[in-house]
């Protein structure tokens, strides 16, 4: 199951936690709501050696849009300054189990770096297992880093609305059955209620086990399958802001899928325009 370049087990961290060149991100983030503090809890405790990587900050600040994917400027400049670069094997966790720290994996892949895998089960399955916490900082030393921006990763709002239109990919999105539907109003003021037009309803927790681990396999394959999805498409996940969209693509990604994106705007940019079409009710399954 452990592959250094999508997804590892507390196991195997915890051989490898030595290793001069691993480095380790807490990407933990939460929605407004949750009333958590990530970089608090990061201070309070985290896994040994780990670099706090704040996904509100890392982000193009030039848009409106939360936490749009970051220039690749601004992500060499943080990486350096957090000792992060070329020859090191990342693992990226978070404080819910498998939650944001796919979209920090998504951000890596989308500058070229594919030596990053997400922590299986993250803080939560480390710490039930009681592993070694620790509150110290990293000592930080910078390290060289070069990024090769891979676009085909992305896909913005005009490219989706195509896609959508002309039936180009499989629209994806991860957001619940009530969001999805329009059954319910929208955690962010502002924006209209229910998906993009013939997109598929796959709920990031149906990819995951009670645990906090995503599935494997068949059984994997079969969430996807049973949201009507054809996996010999391509495709194109979306959320609310992004976030979730990346559990999806690191999902796929573990399916064999080479060819999908994510939608970096997501709910929170399509939403917000009149001009777009909007569906509600459930996906169609044809």
């Amino acid at each position: 199951m452990d592959d250094p370049r999508t997804l590892v087990s507390t196991d195997w961290l915890a051989q490898h936690l030595n290793d001069p060149d691993l480095r380790i991100l807490d990407a933990s983030w939460y929605m407004p709501d949750a009333g958590r503090d990530p970089k608090a809890e990061y201070d309070a405790g985290h896994i040994p050696g780990a670099r706090f990587f704040d996904i509100d900050e890392i982000t193009d600040q030039r848009s409106s849009l939360p936490h749009m994917a970051p220039p690749s400027e601004k992500f060499i400049s943080r990486m350096r300054a957090m000792g992060v670069g070329d020859g090191h094997q990342v693992v990226v966790y978070d404080g819910a189990g498998l939650f944001s720290a796919a979209r920090v994996w998504w951000t890596f892949r989308l500058m070229g770096k594919t030596d990053i895998a997400v922590l299986d089960g993250g803080l939560p399955k480390w710490r039930a297992e009681g592993r070694e916490i620790e509150d110290m900082p990293p000592v930080v030393r910078d390290r060289h880093i070069t990024v090769a921006r891979q676009n085909h990763l992305v896909k913005d709002v005009t490219q989706v609305a195509h896609a959508a239109k002309l039936g180009l990919a499989e629209v994806i999105d991860a957001r619940g059955a009530p969001r999805f539907e329009g059954s319910v109003p929208e955690p962010r003021p502002g924006l209209r209620s229910g998906h993009i037009p013939g997109a598929r309803n796959v709920p990031f927790g149906e990819v995951l086990n009670p645990d906090g681990t995503m599935k494997q396999g068949a059984a994997l394959k079969a969430v996807f399958e049973a949201a009507g999805v054809d996996l010999s498409r391509p495709a194109i996940t979306t959320c609310g802001s992004g976030v979730t969209a990346s559990i999806l693509a690191l999902a796929l990604e573990r399916l064999g899928h080479r060819d999908w994106a994510v939608y970096d705007g997501s709910w929170s940019e399509w939403g917000m325009y009149d001009d777009l079409p909007v569906e509600t009710g459930p996906a169609r399954k044809g």
